[in-house]
This record gives C-alpha cells, sequence and structure tokens, in this order.
C-alpha cells in the first residue's frame, strides 16, 4: 500500500512538473529585460507593405527587440487570431496595422484585460474606447488625398486632356472598409469640390494591388467615356493602371493623367518617365518610431495619442533628382 502510495505521489509531482514547463515555454515574455513584441502585418500586398515589413523587422533586430511577425493576408480573421495568439504568449506588447478600421474591440479589450498594451501602426481603428490602444503611428490620410486634389485643381487646365471643360476623374480604390481608402478618397473629394469643372465619374477598389489596379482600369476604359485623370489611393494601383493604359493604346500621364500615393521606388521611376504626373508620399519606414514608441510606453513614459510621419510630395523633376538615392 505504501509503495502504491508513493508511486501515486510522484506520478503527481511530475504531472505538476511538466505543466509548469509547459507553461513556460508558451510564454512569450522575457525576465532578461528584452522587449518581446507581437507584430500582426496586414500582408505583402504593396511594394510599401514590404518596404513596411522590412523597417519593422530590421529595426527591431538593431534594437534588440524579440519580434513574433505575422503576415495576416489581408484577412483580418488572420489578424485577430494572431493578437490572440500573443496575448497567449504573453508577450510585452503588441503592435498591427489594421486590416479594416471596425471589428477589432472584443480583442482589444482582450489585450487590455491581460496588461498588454497595444500601438496601432499605419492604420487606425474605430472602436468607441480610445483607452484600448496607447497610440497611433503613421500618416494623415486625410491630408494625402487633400494633397492629390489640391494638385489636381492647380493643374487644372492641363488635366482636361480633351478640353471640353469637364474633368472626369476615375478612382483606384483601396481596400475596402480600409482606414486609408476611406481618408484618401475623404480628402481628394474635399479638395476637387472646389473647382466645379471636376467630378468623380467611377471609383472601384483594386484592394491596393498592382493586378487589381491594372483589372479596374480594363473595367474603366470599356464603361466610361472621357476620362482624364486616374487617382490610385497607392503607387501599385496606379502602375497597374498604367499597363491598362499602354495595352489601350494610350500614353499614361498625356492622355490620361495619373496621381498617385507612396512614393516606392517603381511608383517614383515611372513619375520620372513622365508615366505619372504626381505622388504624394506616404513613408513606409515606421519600425524606429515603432521602437521608440514601445520602449517608452513600457516605461511608464506618456506619449502622444497620435503620432503622425513627416511626409512631401513629388512632381516628374523632383522623381528624377531623388530617385537614385531612394530607399524604397
Amino acid at each position: 500500500m505504501l509503495k502504491k502510495t508513493l508511486i501515486a505521489a510522484s506520478a503527481i509531482s511530475m504531472t505538476v512538473m511538466t505543466l509548469s514547463a509547459c507553461g513556460s515555454d508558451d510564454s512569450g515574455g522575457s525576465d532578461d529585460g528584452k522587449i518581446t513584441m507581437g507584430f500582426a502585418q496586414v500582408g505583402a500586398e504593396s511594394g510599401w507593405r514590404t518596404a513596411n515589413t522590412k523597417s519593422i523587422q530590421e529595426t527591431a533586430e538593431a534594437e534588440g527587440v524579440e519580434l513574433k511577425f505575422t503576415d495576416a493576408q489581408g484577412k483580418q480573421e488572420n489578424q485577430i487570431q494572431a493578437i490572440r495568439s500573443y496575448i497567449q504568449q504573453k508577450v510585452d506588447v503588441i503592435a498591427f496595422s489594421p486590416v479594416v478600421e471596425t471589428g477589432f474591440e472584443s480583442v482589444l479589450q482582450e489585450a487590455k484585460a491581460a496588461g498588454i498594451p497595444v500601438i496601432l501602426t499605419d492604420r487606425a481603428v474605430d472602436v468607441e474606447d480610445t483607452s484600448l490602444y496607447e497610440t497611433f503611428l503613421g500618416s494623415d490620410f486625410v491630408l494625402e488625398g487633400e494633397k492629390a486634389g489640391e494638385w489636381l485643381v492647380e493643374n487644372a487646365d492641363d488635366s482636361d486632356v480633351d478640353g471640353d471643360g469637364k474633368i472626369n476623374v476615375v478612382q483606384l480604390e483601396g481596400t475596402t472598409g480600409a482606414a486609408p481608402a476611406i481618408d484618401r478618397a475623404e480628402g481628394f473629394a474635399s479638395a476637387i469640390g472646389a473647382d466645379p469643372s471636376m467630378s468623380v465619374i467611377a471609383s472601384q477598389t483594386g484592394d491596393f494591388t498592382r493586378e487589381g489596379g491594372k483589372q479596374v482600369m480594363e473595367s474603366f476604359l470599356q464603361s466610361e467615356e472621357g476620362i482624364d485623370v486616374v487617382f490610385a489611393h497607392n503607387d501599385d494601383m496606379g502602375l497597374g493602371a498604367i499597363e491598362a493604359i499602354e495595352a489601350a493604346g494610350l500614353e499614361p500621364g498625356k492622355d490620361i493623367k495619373i496621381i498617385t500615393i507612396d512614393a516606392v521606388k517603381d511608383g517614383m521611376a515611372a513619375l520620372a518617365e513622365g508615366k505619372i504626373n504626381y505622388i504624394v508620399e506616404c513613408n513606409p519606414l515606421l519600425g524606429p518610431q515603432l521602437m521608440e514608441l514601445a520602449k517608452k510606453v513600457l516605461d511608464g513614459e506618456e506619449v502622444p495619442e497620435r503620432v503622425v510621419t513627416e511626409e512631401t510630395t513629388f512632381t516628374q523633376e523632383q522623381a528624377a533628382d531623388v530617385l537614385a538615392d531612394r530607399q524604397y
């Protein structure tokens, strides 16, 4: 009887030790002072996104931050699953660039309940309780759209390609429900509203991809007459539009003016070549600012609710001057 009791006690002891070890392995937090960050990226849908990911990964490595990285492949459900995984792993901080604005309230509440701070990068979320995240680092997308529209208003005479007194614009939207798609469209509409000769005659999502931009532009060229201008919410869609315009026997940048947002290297090259007319910059190199904000948050320092990245605009001449030194 005594022997059986000792064997049972030993088995229970071993079970407890095993469970404890499993718990240790699952924990992503670190006791050595090293920051562990869980980052849930939108995907790899564009040159901008690739540059953004590279900046975050390289900066994390350089600053000794352990980065747990997930590519959501453009699906919100994948992103939510990744964030829940980071919570279970007990990372020190979570950062992510939301696929869309809405639908994140529950998972952010879970992170807050677990005591894990959240930083938004590049894109915002639409939640009633803004205490669910510490700060939002990224561009002012409304301002980007306004800059694009303001250039068009200032260059109205050159943009009226067929000289009929009307400037017909087709818009290549980003992913439906995504903050940059919503805000850039809003800013652009606000700016061109100052000129009654301008109107957006067709608008459709190209999902921020080059292939999407090409397909939508092909459709516009077949369904819409008298297109003067393309406004693309990012360079990749604008580059896709160029392919469609050239395939239709037209000259991009002349027969149809093109305005885009991002200023990635491929877009800047097309701008310098005269195939794009104007680009509003959206800087993807957010890694250094993100790591700095994460350290401040974890040290208990106050950080602004909104951190706006500094950006500029480029004409064809300016693009030619800076293209050789472009980092992304």
